[in-house]
């Protein structure tokens, strides 16, 4: 096969169950859902009986769980071990790394990322949230809210995660309790409100018992008439649709015309090929479409649209839409680069080297004035300088109190200086584009996740909302 197939490499969104995945995009029946709560709230648990109890465990794995279970000394199997992977979790009981399971029911596939607890690791919980349609968390309904159950809402709300399912676990420890759950069912609509998240929905669940997980009208609930988890999450819509989206599309690999092809049967073909391969963002492009190439700015036009299957097969495309990996190919012999963004001539994005923005600080050390790092954004990284740290989210008051630094597990607002350009967007209004990381110029660590804008201000008044930000 020619060397050309290997070029067009996919992100790791579309990798791995990658085929599966792209395809099921492309019907809107993927569904990417992240777990979220305090320690002991039962994430575990919930996610081993929701794959149990949907038949999505292998044989030798329930074996291996049902072992372990019985060298414990328990009489059932501890279903929480189907994703507490680490050693270190399964000996400590807990979650500690973010463990992703693919599944999949009659209506619709799953991508499951199964965040920790311990406030310690909410850094993983962003990463798990990141990419989520919707976020599923959990509170113990004997405990109720906790500061860490306010401190995931602010990370969906900042996400901008579509939706939000409150599931009050354990309500088999509180007698099946209807006032129990109206009463906490109240508080989390009250907290949703007050940190910005609009689509909240609450159903009461015993992980352990398998009340409400996955089949509805559990008898130990005869007061609760809605859906079980599994049926709401197959029915939740997911992503945007993307022709009404803009066009954005990162360049990853520039493929260069192809050399050392002399006497195979596609050194003609290929000879002269040069293209962009990369994801697409958002939005759709098409053959003759006017884009601009970012930061150069110089204008052109989609001269074609390739995949390795289309190329092998000599197929012409004539429209990719996100989330596609492709190669495009422009009618102009234009200089583009990894880390450049293709898009949509007529509504393409401001290039600048000043950016403010809201970040999830992720580190053990704290984040001063003056601190130098580097910003990856899309497939760009930059060097940059923090200029000042606005402040910091009090997730008690949702207010932004002054703050000289940014502690871990803090979330506030920065300024940052550039080295060189980024074509940022609001992330409220364009979030695969309007998300950065900061990252550790000496190790390679991450340091934050960032949103480009004031990310806060849905937090802080939900119901001012505007439409865009200003950078």
């Amino acid at each position: 096969m020619g060397a050309h197939t290997t070029h067009p490499t996919p992100t790791a969104e579309a990798s791995a169950d990658g085929a599966l995945a792209l395809d099921d995009d492309r019907r809107g029946t993927l569904l990417r859902l992240a777990t979220a709560g305090s320690v002991d709230d039962g994430k575990s648990t919930l996610v081993g009986r929701l794959l149990y109890d949907s038949k999505s465990v292998l044989a030798d794995q329930l074996d291996a769980v049902e072992r372990v279970s019985r060298d414990r000394g328990l009489e059932t199997a501890d279903l929480a071990l189907l994703t507490d992977g680490l050693r270190a979790e399964r000996e400590q009981g807990i979650t500690i790394d973010v463990a992703y399971r693919y599944f999949a029911t009659a209506r619709r596939s799953f991508i499951l990322a199964d965040c920790p607890g311990h406030v310690q690791y909410t850094r993983n919980t962003v990463t798990g949230a990141s990419t989520a349609d919707v976020v599923v968390l959990l509170i113990d309904a004997r405990k109720g809210l906790l500061e860490q159950t306010r401190r995931h809402l602010a990370v969906t709300s900042l996400l901008r995660v579509p939706h939000v399912v409150v599931a009050v676990n354990k309500i088999d420890l509180v007698d099946y309790s209807r006032e129990r759950y109206d009463e906490l069912a109240a508080d989390i609509r009250a907290a949703a409100a007050a940190l910005g998240v609009a689509d909240v929905h609450t159903l009461p669940v015993s992980a352990l018992v398998g009340d409400n997980v996955v089949e509805h009208g559990s008898p130990n609930t005869p007061w609760y008439d809605g859906p079980s988890l599994l049926e709401l999450l197959e029915s939740l819509p997911t992503g945007d649709d993307p022709d009404t989206e803009s066009f954005r599309f990162p360049v990853q690999v520039v493929i260069r015309p192809q050399t050392g092809l002399a006497g195979s049967e596609d050194a003609d073909r290929y000879r002269d090929y040069r293209g962009y391969a990369g994801q697409v963002a958002s939005g759709v492009v098409r053959v003759g479409d006017e884009v601009v190439v970012l930061p150069s700015g110089r204008r052109t036009t989609v001269a074609g649209i390739d995949t390795a299957d289309s190329l092998a097969s000599g197929e012409e495309l004539t429209e990719a839409f996100a989330p596609q990996s492709v190669t495009i190919r422009l009618t102009d012999d234009v200089d583009v680069a990894r880390g450049d963004l293709i898009a949509t001539a007529a509504d393409a994005p401001d290039v600048t080297q000043d950016v403010e923005g809201t970040v999830a600080w992720l580190a053990d050390r704290p984040l001063l004035p003056g601190s130098r790092v580097l910003l990856k954004h899309t497939t760009r990284t930059v060097q940059a300088v923090v200029r000042d740290v606005v402040g910091r989210l009090d997730l008690d008051s949702a207010e932004l109190e002054p703050a000289e630094r940014l502690e871990l597990n803090d979330i506030g607002r920065v300024t940052l200086r550039l080295a060189s350009p980024i074509a940022a967007e609001e992330y409220v209004i364009a979030r695969r584009t309007g998300a950065f990381l900061l990252v550790d110029a000496q190790d390679g660590g991450t340091l934050a996740a960032g949103m480009v804008g004031d990310a806060l201000a849905a937090v802080r008044r939900p119901a001012e909302r505007p439409a865009a930000y200003t950078i």
